[in-house]
């Protein structure tokens, strides 16, 4: 937000009216001083206070900011959702809009691009790191649920072929709901392989069930 302008005969009474302008508390309030204003003689020569005023951003300020900027630069209406963990330093983010699946991409890669964006963004001066999760249409929760479904599937049929199988190449994310939806698993294990971006899954038979003619049923 752009500095403003405010007088009145003192400069407490100008940072009073730059409180109520700008609907925000003190601590939320950034300004100096340009004039201190004098009382003149006898109300003669008298100067008003001047400031300059701005209101100060929190953490959600900046990620509403640049997802603006963001989505105006792409030409997309989207409404936006900030709800901060109670003792904790995320923020997650809604998004809502006609057309989202621009935003999510194939395989949730420009979400995931977004995310890493605003995340650069809003820590680039913070103190304290903030992680910042976005998600739209409970992307994120199907498509775990879909990685969940993939895991169990793909780990049946290593149990059934007793022959490892790797996974197409996943994000770190994506990598750790296969690790965990596998890890109570009595038959296979998992590990990754590769570098970024092409780094992967790979589901194998845990080796006292890799001899032949043991029996996983038993």
């Amino acid at each position: 937000m752009e500095f403003v302008e405010f007088s009145a005969r003192t400069v407490d009474d100008a940072i009073m009216d730059a409180l109520i302008k700008l609907e925000i508390t003190s601590d939320r309030l950034e300004y100096e001083v340009i004039e201190n204003g004098s009382a003149g003689i006898f109300g003669i020569g008298r100067k008003d206070a001047v400031i300059r005023a701005r209101k100060r951003n929190d953490v959600n300020d900046n990620i509403q900011d640049f997802l603006n900027a963001v989505f105006d630069a792409m030409n997309l209406n989207v409404e936006i959702t900030i709800d901060r963990e109670e003792g904790s330093n995320t923020a997650n983010v809604e998004l809502k809009g006609d057309d989202m699946g621009v935003l999510i991409g194939k395989r949730g890669q420009t979400l995931d691009s977004l995310q890493y964006l605003t995340n650069l963004a809003v820590n680039k001066n913070a103190e304290d790191y903030i992680r910042v999760k976005i998600d739209t249409e409970d992307y994120r929760k199907r498509r775990k649920e879909t990685l969940e479904n993939l895991a169990r599937n793909i780990a049946y049929k290593v149990k059934r072929t007793k022959h490892s199988v790797s996974l197409e190449p996943m994000n770190p994310f994506e990598r750790r709901v296969i690790h965990s939806a596998l890890q109570g698993d009595r038959f296979v294990t998992t590990h990754s392989e590769g570098d970024e971006p092409y780094r992967h899954v790979v589901i194998t038979l845990k080796k006292q069930w890799s001899e032949k003619g043991t029996d996983m049923n038993s």
